[in-house]
């Protein structure tokens, strides 16, 4: 299961409102797309999200609680190339290692939680 989340410019998004399914295709390769919805003031809990599922749109019902999650992080480095003033660098990868913990962000559990990342210059 592949998720995305969406943060809308509306403050809440009614739970009727927060899932949407694409299967990406194939019925029953056991692969799917779920789109989840948040409002602008609410905190994305994907694990509540995914209780919303219809076992009969998921190609059958989903082990929240024994799930493995995984997340992408970025890591800003600075770079060889003049893109902008040293100073700017400094402080936009300063800023940016700011971000709150994406599992937190995310309420997903932190023992069944990978974070991937990749590296970037600027």
């Amino acid at each position: 299961m592949i998720v995305t989340i969406n943060t809308l410019p509306i403050p809440r998004v009614d739970d009727s409102e927060r899932i949407e399914i694409d299967p990406l295709g194939q019925a029953n390769d056991g692969i799917i797309h779920v789109n989840a919805r948040f409002g602008y003031m609410e905190t994305p809990d994907v694990r509540h999200a995914l209780s919303l599922l219809e076992p009969t749109k998921t190609e059958g019902s989903i082990a929240i609680d024994d799930a493995s999650y995984f997340l992408s992080k970025i890591e800003l480095t600075k770079g060889e190339a003049p893109t902008m003033p040293a100073w700017r660098t400094n402080l936009f990868i300063a800023t940016s290692k700011l971000s709150a913990d994406a599992a937190e962000s995310f309420c997903l559990p932190r023992d069944q939680t990978l974070i991937v990342g990749s590296r970037i210059e600027v």
